[in-house]
């Protein structure tokens, strides 16, 4: 850490400095053209990148003289500047530095001697809720300049990518590290369109194990030249840095990708996605035709507005439903299940969880609600964004009980649990009120048939990834997973109701995984008709995302090798 420095001014501008065997992988590759090839690193930061390059250019006989005109840097922050520079001469080597905002400089027009044959960096990742202003429109700019239209919600890293490749010649080649997000979220969309659009080679390395100590975000390297757009990628799975000396990226498996939406499938092979796509179409439907998801109560102020029975007791709150409503906690040890009881509830309770929501009615006036109010206002509660925002600001809405729970936040596997408690939930939970005209059995049937690989590889495909191994699915993207049709849920229903009570204490097991074997062949083989086949293919497709995403090596999470026998 240089002098004047912190982890957190690092994290608000978004630096993040690369490891050494990222910053030689890709420079390596960027420079492996014409020895006199100028390369731009946007955001250079302390030049890692361009030391890089200089080494390689260095051992090709490239003078110090010769590398200051051919290498050349952007950045925002001065003393980052001043120690690439040292850090240069130091290997006798030097390049032109500019201290500025990157987006402020205005991408030169074809055949302009300021386009440059390889870009190399590790554009900032500032997430949008710090990208803002005057910053955020530059931002948006720059990258409309080039075609793209970003969202308010694009981290600053979409935009500089796009911007960065309005100074690379037609041919030239493109280097970066990027967030894997680029594969999974909405914002990201104008971004992969352009990318197919823009280059003929496209070559993806993505990284199981996050990269930077200070983010659990995980990367992607992205290396893409040429021009005129491309079909298919090719794709790379490492552990991490260091298994980048056995790769050269020119071939590998070579993956059509989708004209829209998420890349996560890119991470399937072509078979898998084929019998993915096809088996989805026929006697599957979307979630949202059982029940569109919703999300839960958003309070503003969960410390505030959430509180255990000792708390309840200690402000003197009366458990009636006019001051204070029953919710599902937060991540209860007991919601792993797929049934979620009253009998569960009061165990949460028992446990010290938070299992009740503040909500008086408007015209309370007793002494426990003005005393906690005021003891709201003293901590300043209600100068809260969403607490401003209401009025009284100590009323928070209030989702009604659903059918069904969903989780929005997973590690091993989503969930629909059956809410047999009937009390609500906070947006830690998706909600599902199940529509008149599904079948009836649709609250004791779907939770457990939800449980089948080609449902839950869509999961994979469909959410965002997180670098803790987490798997977050919005309510959009929940209402389109595709579960079995009315038809399909009632003819399997009549076969699997009397194993219920054995395949949800499975689910409790050590091995829950032999549930989805056993869905599989009662759902997928023996009532749908799937070819056993097809159906170990999405097992294995299953599997082999969700062990990437916990960052497990394969041998350590499969399917089990003994099949599933279960009577009632």
């Amino acid at each position: 850490m240089r002098s004047g420095d912190t982890s957190e001014l690092r994290k608000h501008r978004g630096a993040f400095f690369t490891p050494l065997p990222i910053a030689d992988f890709l420079a390596d590759w960027a420079t492996s053209g014409d020895i006199a090839s100028v390369v731009l690193d946007p955001t250079c930061g302390e030049a890692v990148f361009l030391a890089a390059a200089a080494r390689r250019l260095q051992q090709r006989g490239r003078t110090t003289k010769q590398l200051r005109t051919q290498l050349r840097g952007y950045d925002l922050h001065g003393p980052s500047l001043e120690w690439a520079a040292k850090l240069l001469a130091d290997t006798n080597a030097d390049a032109t530095l500019t201290q500025g905002d990157f987006f402020s400089v205005p991408a030169p027009g074809e055949g302009d001697p300021g386009l440059v044959d390889a870009i190399i960096g590790n554009p900032p990742f500032v997430r949008y809720q710090r990208h803002s202003g005057i910053s955020r429109d530059n931002s948006k700019q720059a990258a409309l300049a080039q075609g793209v239209r970003l969202s308010n919600l694009a981290s600053a890293w979409a935009a500089m990518l796009v911007h960065s490749c309005g100074f690379l010649k037609r041919d030239g080649r493109l280097a970066m590290v990027l967030p894997a997000e680029l594969l999974t979220v909405d914002y990201a969309e104008p971004v992969r369109a352009w990318l197919k659009a823009r280059f003929e080679q496209v070559h993806l390395v993505l990284l199981e194990k996050p990269q930077f100590p200070d983010a659990s975000e995980k990367v992607v390297l992205l290396l893409a030249s040429g021009s005129g757009g491309c079909d298919a990628f090719s794709l790379y799975f490492l552990r991490d840095a260091s298994d980048l000396q056995n790769v050269r990226p020119m071939s590998g498996q070579a993956a059509t990708v989708a004209s829209s939406g998420k890349w996560n499938a890119l991470q399937l092979t072509n078979g898998q996605r084929s019998i993915l796509e096809r088996h989805t179409a026929d006697r599957f439907e979307r979630v949202a035709n059982y029940g569109s998801p919703r999300l839960g109560s958003v309070t503003g102020a969960n410390h505030f507005f959430t509180m255990t029975e000792t708390d309840r007791i200690k402000r003197g709150l009366t458990e009636n439903d006019r001051q204070v409503q029953k919710i599902c906690p937060s991540q209860s040890k007991f919601t792993g299940g797929l049934h979620y009881t009253i009998d569960h509830w009061a165990r949460s309770r028992d446990a010290g969880e938070r299992v009740w929501l503040f909500r008086p009615d408007p015209d309370d006036s007793s002494q426990a609600v003005t005393e906690y109010v005021c003891s709201g206002e003293h901590d300043g509660v209600h100068e809260g964004y969403k607490c401003r925002s209401r009025d009284p600001w100590w009323r928070s809405p209030a989702v009604a009980a659903p059918d069904l729970f969903f989780t929005y936040m997973s590690h091993r596997n989503p969930r629909l649990i059956k809410n047999s408690a009937n009390i609500t939930m906070l947006n830690s939970m998706h909600g599902i009120r199940i529509n008149a005209d599904a079948p009836q059995i649709t609250a004791r049937a779907l939770p457990l048939l939800f449980l089948n690989s080609l449902t839950l590889l869509t999961c994979e495909v469909s959410g965002r990834w997180y670098g803790n191994g987490v798997l977050k699915l919005e309510p959009r993207e929940a209402g389109k997973l595709p579960v079995p049709s009315f038809d399909a849920l009632e003819e399997v229903w009549r076969t699997l109701s009397p194993m219920t009570r054995k395949l949800h204490a499975m689910w409790r097991s050590p091995d829950p995984l032999r549930v989805v074997e056993a869905i599989d062949q009662l759902l997928l083989v023996d009532t749908l008709g799937i070819d056993v086949g097809d159906v170990k293919s999405l097992a294995s497709g299953l599997v082999t995302l969700r062990n990437r995403r916990l960052a497990k090596q394969p041998q350590l999470e499969s399917a089990s090798k003994t099949p599933v026998l279960i009577d009632s």
